[in-house]
C-alpha cells in the first residue's frame, strides 16, 4: 500500500497536511499531528502495516508493539476511507 499520488504531503509553520489535489471522493485537507504526520511520509513508498509499525517504534522509543499497531492500523484506516491509501 502507498499515499495516492492525488494526495499530497504539505507543511506549513510546523503544521502538517494532507490535501487532495484531484477529484477524489475526498475534497479537502486533512491537518496532521506529528505521529500522522510521520505515517503518511511512511507511504510514500510501497508498504505495509507491520513495516510503518517497526518505524514508529523506532521513532518514538517507549511505546509498546500492540498499542502503535492498533493507532498505525487506525490511522491507515482513517486515510483509507477518503481515498488516500491505495493497494
Amino acid at each position: 500500500m502507498k499515499l495516492n499520488p492525488k494526495f499530497l504531503m504539505h507543511e506549513t509553520g510546523g503544521v502538517h497536511y494532507i490535501v487532495s489535489t484531484d477529484s477524489t471522493r475526498f475534497n479537502g485537507m486533512v491537518k496532521c499531528n506529528e505521529t500522522t504526520a510521520f505515517i503518511a511520509e511512511c507511504l510514500k513508498t510501497d508498504t505495509t502495516e507491520r513495516k510503518i509499525t517497526d518505524q514508529v517504534l523506532a521513532k518514538y522509543s517507549g511505546a509498546d508493539r500492540e498499542t502503535v499497531a492498533r493507532d498505525v492500523a487506525r490511522v491507515i484506516g482513517k486515510l483509507r476511507s477518503i481515498g488516500a491509501v491505495i493497494e
